[in-house]
């Protein structure tokens, strides 16, 4: 019998988990979302930004979220340093047709991935959520950002569609 790639048994998959608070995110924080966001934008394969963020800035985007929008920071307990955020915003605010659909985005340090914060991060934000009154929520992922893909298709969101090619940045379009 000939063994394909789809029976071949893998490793199981061990994650280091760590302990986490997952808070709102404060003015205060802007540092740490810049330090784990500007890094994400510099290796340019996981998100459509391609401009780094200040801190002024963050600290302004952060000072004026919408009512509704859910903005929140996965700190680690050991050494109160924040790993990862979730931001979600509502998806169309010039129609009340949309008022229960947001968009959310997920970033956790680069060196923190594999460790359990996007989780810990999704299971507080859709408790959030429908507190809010959401009802759907979609992201955007670039095609080819595999590992982001997994993490939102484990949390039950599905694809419904690749707009290809979409996103212009470096010299490329993905």
């Amino acid at each position: 019998m000939e063994e394909t790639g789809a029976h071949r048994l893998r490793q199981p998959l061990r994650l280091k988990t760590v302990d986490l608070l997952i808070r709102e995110v404060m003015a205060d924080d802007a540092a740490a979302v810049v330090a784990i966001f500007n890094p994400i934008i510099e290796a340019g394969a996981y998100t459509a930004f391609d401009a780094p963020f200040t801190v002024e800035a963050e600290r302004s985007y952060i000072g004026t979220l919408p009512e509704r929008a859910i903005f929140l920071v996965a700190e680690r307990v050991a050494d109160g340093v924040v790993v990862g955020f979730q931001s979600l915003e509502p998806f169309a605010t010039y129609t009340r047709a949309f008022a229960h659909v947001g968009v959310l985005g997920t970033y956790v340090d680069l060196e923190c991935r594999r460790q359990g914060v996007a989780g810990r991060l999704f299971q507080a934000t859709f408790l959030a959520a429908r507190a809010k009154a959401y009802e759907k929520l979609l992201t955007y992922i670039h095609a080819d950002n595999a590992p982001a893909l997994a993490a939102y298709l484990r949390q039950g969101f599905r694809v419904v569609g690749t707009a290809q090619p979409q996103a212009k940045g470096r010299g490329r379009v993905k």
